[in-house]
């Protein structure tokens, strides 16, 4: 087990992911990302970090797939007799 991984703080990963650090909490508060407290006590304010591993496989779990490209149909053309009514 490699004790010295780097780990990052709300703030650092916030400015990685370009959101605000209240997001970056928001996202360990409801286990979506995983992270530490190194706080000394838990009744105190929590000191979160992240390790590099839990932010790579929270990426991968929010990454885009890209979507298919649905092909556009042509429309019919009417007769010039025929009156469409829509």
């Amino acid at each position: 087990m490699n004790i010295e991984r780097r780990k990052y703080t709300p703030p650092q990963v916030a400015r990685i992911l370009a959101v605000a650090p209240e997001t970056v909490i928001a996202w360990i508060r409801s286990g979506e990302l995983d992270a530490i407290n190194v706080a000394k006590s838990t009744a105190r304010r929590p000191r979160y970090r992240i390790d590099i591993d839990d932010l790579k496989r929270f990426e991968q779990r929010r990454k885009v797939l890209p979507t298919k490209k649905t092909v556009s149909r042509k429309r019919k053309s009417c007769p010039k007799h025929v009156i469409e009514f829509y």
